[in-house]
């Protein structure tokens, strides 16, 4: 089992910026952990969750949606047990629970694939 516990949300104006954490613990020390990949999820109100960016804890290798990239800097600790969401210039529409999330598939940006889940964070941007 692994548990993952988000931290960092909160409210901001827009333009502003945020840091999220997550941090992992359970059984994170395995080279099956190490060899998976940390990603990052977020929900609006009445809308799908979406993914944010991705990150694989072997060789730090990320990936972003589009509605992010270049905003968003998702990195890992040395220790490969805490991963954080670095996100700038901020608008009103990245206002969502974050979530972040853990999987072994090679695809990281499909929610399906991922099987441990945080309980999310707020961030609220106001315009």
């Amino acid at each position: 089992q692994v548990q993952l516990v988000e931290s960092g949300g909160g409210l901001v104006q827009a333009g502003g910026s945020l840091r999220l954490s997550c941090a992992a613990s359970g059984r994170t020390s395995g080279r099956i952990f190490s060899s998976s990949a940390m990603g990052w999820f977020r929900q609006a109100p009445g809308k799908d969750r979406e993914f944010v960016a991705a990150i694989r804890l072997s060789n730090e290798d990320t990936t972003y949606s589009d509605s992010v990239k270049g905003r968003f800097t998702i990195s890992t600790n040395s220790a490969k047990n805490t991963v954080h969401l670095q996100m700038s210039s901020l608008k009103p529409e990245d206002t969502a629970v974050y979530y972040c999330a853990r999987t072994n598939a090679r695809r990281l940006d499909v929610r399906a694939l991922y099987d441990y889940w945080g309980q999310g964070t707020q961030v609220t941007v106001s315009s």
